[in-house]
């Protein structure tokens, strides 16, 4: 019970924090819309109290508070003493409502009671001691004292003017009372920042500020909180003198939009939403095709980051309205078919994995299936949408690639996973479906890359013939290294490697037809029996051609024993072996020939170490012995 207090009580304080921080935001955000004069002081200020610690957060909120109260309290008084038929006056400024009676009394004893709770709330908020307190109760009632007494107007007045220098007065004073704190609290954010930075660096003090002070929550406060008070008022706008019809709705949506993107804070604001939907939808998926992966959680931060970049390349808040909204829709397209993307990672290992391991269960092959099923339709439909309502451009041909490269990815992963279905279905060992897994995923690779190098173009066209900036420039380099350079050198890498594997393994002596019938042995890494063919290493160990050829895209060792497979310049001296009994062809020296004989037994009889086997060059006792105990106890 306690521990779901302390957790209740923490997640309050963390609500506040943002709460207090989304302020700071508004103003920054006001001050680079309207006044340039005061960018340098404002922004300043702003950023201080966005930084703080939450106890000194708190604590300028106090203070800040305690200022507004005495504001608040001394404009009341003032206004009050300005006016000789003060309730007539404050009736006709009431919107037209009778919220209090005509009685003079009543509504002084009325004004009383919020004068006197501003008074309590500005001693508690500043801590006064009691004698501090009682003087600020009564300077702040001593207006309300004069009109009750029926002083002149004048008199009433300067009585106001005088409690209110009083009260700043004190305001003042306690204010500079704790500017040592204030002073103090900055040194020590001062410090602590220049101790992390010289410590753990940039990067690390920028992560912890930005999980400190919770900012992606507070931009995403502030974004809400803003298109709300807008959508508010615009609703009571066009009530007040409209009906609020289909276009009306659709005129009020496309402001909101537009004016949700039109500064560099609101862009951030509304990639913090962008992240809170794509994380969820993540974790959705997530869930709904039974994924474990954490890499695969990352959609909530991949999908903010495409969208702000989208949104620097393009100047999206430097826009017209008109021309922003047509810019924002296409950026929303392009992150589309990218958080598509990302989702297609997402699924492809799950769906390898259940067909790899032969998973009959319908229930999890259904939701995988269902997932891939829908990104193939979607990038379809989005590509029939667009080409039905715009005319061909760059943006429209960088949609339609990547649409098209999903759908032949999707496929590419429903053909690989037909085939490990199929052998998994199959009774025998299909030594050709790694070789059909690899035609296929390098024939998507191969478009991949294709597509890879038309989008480079069609961006290098877009820059020098439509929109050139350094942003667009740099994403273009960073595609070319990744999705070109890195991409045709890892593509290249395994072709070679697989080459290798392959000279490695047809290199080997090959067991076929009636010569397989004296092995009474499985392959070492299947555990299933050689039913076409059998391959065999320098050590004498059997196994199935494609099993040993995975194994070699790994390391060049036997997976028994760990001796060298396959080594260049003994390769051509070796002779091939046709079973455990004999029957195989003599080597070339007759004393090897002799001691291959006595060491062609069980495929799980040699065990040496990597160490013993290299040391012994002959035959020696300790072999000799190993061999004559085997044969007595395979006699008997």
């Amino acid at each position: 019970m306690a521990s779901t207090q302390a957790r209740l009580g923490q997640q309050a304080l963390a609500v506040l924090d943002v709460a207090l921080r989304v302020p700071c935001i508004f103003i920054i955000d006001s001050i680079f819309n309207s006044f340039w004069f005061l960018v340098s002081a404002g922004v300043v200020i702003s950023i201080m109290v966005l930084l703080l610690s939450q106890k000194a957060l708190f604590r300028f909120y106090t203070l800040f508070f305690a200022v507004v109260l005495a504001a608040v309290a001394v404009l009341i008084n003032y206004h009050v003493t300005s006016h000789i038929d003060f309730y007539n006056t404050y009736y006709k400024t009431a919107l037209g409502f009778r919220l209090f009676p005509k009685n003079g009394p009543t509504l002084w004893m009325g004004m009383a009671a919020v004068q006197l709770l501003f008074s309590v709330g500005y001693v508690f908020l500043l801590d006064l001691q009691s004698v501090f307190a009682a003087l600020v109760v009564l300077d702040v009632m001593i207006p309300l004292w004069a009109m009750m007494l029926e002083l002149p107007a004048d008199a009433r007045q300067l009585v106001a003017v005088f409690s209110g220098l009083a009260l700043a007065l004190n305001t003042g004073v306690c204010l500079a009372m704790r500017l040592k704190w204030f002073y103090y609290s900055c040194r020590y954010v001062y410090l602590l920042v220049r101790h992390m930075y010289r410590i753990y660096g940039l990067q690390l003090l920028l992560e912890d500020t930005w999980k400190r002070i919770r900012f992606p929550d507070v931009l995403r406060v502030f974004w809400l909180t803003r298109i709300t008070t807008q959508a508010l008022i615009l609703v009571y706008v066009v009530r007040a003198g409209y009906l609020l019809s289909w276009d009306v709705f659709w005129d009020l949506t496309s402001n909101l939009i537009i004016s949700g993107c039109d500064s560099t804070l609101t862009v951030l604001g509304m990639s913090a939403v962008i992240s809170s939907v794509a994380h969820y939808l993540g974790l959705s998926i997530l869930a709904f095709i039974g994924s474990t992966e954490e890499e695969d959680k990352r959609l909530g931060f991949v999908a903010p980051v495409l969208f702000f970049i989208l949104a620097l390349q393009t100047g999206l808040s430097s826009l017209n309205p008109e021309e922003r909204l047509v810019r924002l829709s296409r950026n929303m397209c392009l992150l589309l078919t990218a958080i598509l993307h990302f989702i297609h990672g997402m699924t492809d290992p799950v769906l390898m994995s259940l067909s790899a391991s032969h998973v009959s269960s319908f229930r999890r092959h259904f939701p995988v299936l269902l997932v891939s099923l829908a990104l193939f339709v979607l990038p379809v439909a989005l590509s029939y949408t667009l080409w039905h309502n715009n005319v061909l451009n760059t943006w429209l041909f960088a949609v339609t690639a990547f649409c098209v490269e999903l759908c032949l990815k999707v496929l590419v992963s429903l053909t690989v996973y037909g085939l490990f279905m199929a052998d998994g279905f199959s009774n025998v060992l299909w030594e050709k479906l790694d070789d059909y897994v690899y035609y296929v995923r390098s024939s998507g690779n191969i478009i991949e890359f294709l597509f890879g190098v038309i989008m480079f173009g069609n961006g290098a066209y877009t820059m020098m013939f439509e929109a050139g900036s350094k942003i667009r420039a740099c994403m273009m380099c960073l595609h070319a290294y990744f999705n070109i350079y890195l991409q045709a050198k890892n593509g290249w890498k395994t072709f070679i490697n697989r080459r290798t594997a392959v000279k490695k393994i047809n290199s080997l002596p090959e067991l076929r037809g009636y010569q397989l019938m004296d092995i009474e042995d499985v392959c070492a890494i299947c555990y299933q029996e050689f039913v076409s063919s059998a391959r065999i290493t320098p050590c004498h160990h059997y196994f199935h051609a494609l099993c040993l050829r995975k194994w070699l895209y790994i390391q060049d060792t036997c997976p028994m024993c760990h001796q060298r497979v396959y080594v260049e310049d003994e390769g051509r001296d070796r002779a091939a072996f046709s079973n455990n009994n004999g029957g195989y062809a003599a080597p070339q020296d007759a004393a090897a020939a002799q001691l291959d004989n006595e060491l062609l037994e069980d495929n799980d009889s040699i065990e040496y170490d990597e160490e013993e086997w290299g040391t012994q060059n002959g035959r020696t006792a300790i072999e000799e012995d190993y061999i004559n105990d085997d044969t007595d106890s395979t006699e008997e």
